[in-house]
């Protein structure tokens, strides 16, 4: 009996000592973490001032120039995870004298989908998902905006495929592979399918021509069309 109780205080007395040993072990990770955490918050507070600068580039093309592109990073030590204890999210403010708050809610649809372009086109050698899809971007502008927008979707279809649907000839003319979405009416009119046609060279420059004009193509359209599309390819 004598025997059995020395080896329990034993097992107790080692039992603290380890205690102790992982508390210490415990204190140098949590000392290891917070150093490389700040590291990592003061290189990740860099990284968003480029990044915000370089958006901000994008924006006055885009008929965002009185606008600010913001990355909201808020450190927080007692919040720990393997990213680090920073909080980070794209903030916006679209006015002048508004205030900046969260890109998802202070944007509205046309802005949100011109302040993500401009952050593909800037992070496009960074990694992206292989595909991406713009759908009417250009809602709202036209001219040299939908010509600007164009643009960014080519420079950035250098790296990624891109497919956008548009109703802005600007857009359409920048594109590598233009296809026409139509929709039909199939046996007696009582279903309706959706047909997907790709466009040559003239038949390209029809479809152009007829979204600058309308429903009555003219010559004068099929000459800016033909612009549009050497202008291009320059």
């Amino acid at each position: 009996m004598r025997e059995r109780y020395a080896s329990d205080v034993a097992a107790i007395d080692a039992g603290e000592e380890q205690l102790a040993v992982l508390q210490q072990a415990m204190s140098q990770a949590d000392a290891a973490y917070a150093k490389v955490a700040w590291t990592l918050s003061k290189r990740r507070k860099k990284a968003a001032a480029a990044l915000d600068a370089a958006v901000m580039a994008e924006l006055p093309p885009l008929k965002l120039e009185r606008a600010r592109f913001i990355t909201e990073i808020e450190s927080d030590e007692t919040l720990r995870d393997p990213a680090g204890f920073d909080r980070v999210e794209f903030w916006a403010q679209t006015n002048p004298g508004t205030k900046p708050g969260p890109l998802m809610r202070v944007a509205s649809g046309g802005e949100l989908s011109r302040f993500m372009l401009a952050l593909k086109v800037v992070l496009a050698d960074k990694g992206s998902a292989p595909t991406l899809v713009f759908d009417e971007i250009d809602t709202g502008v036209g001219g040299a905006v939908a010509d600007a927008i164009g643009q960014r979707l080519a420079r950035l279809a250098e790296r990624v495929q891109v497919m956008a649907v548009t109703h802005a000839p600007q857009v359409a003319a920048r594109a590598a592979s233009h296809f026409l979405i139509s929709k039909e009416a199939v046996g007696k009119a009582d279903r309706v399918a959706t047909r997907v046609a790709p466009l040559d060279a003239s038949p390209r420059r029809e479809e152009i021509a007829r979204m600058l004009a309308g429903a009555t193509i003219t010559e004068e359209a099929r000459a800016a069309a033909a612009r549009l599309l050497e202008a291009a390819v320059r």
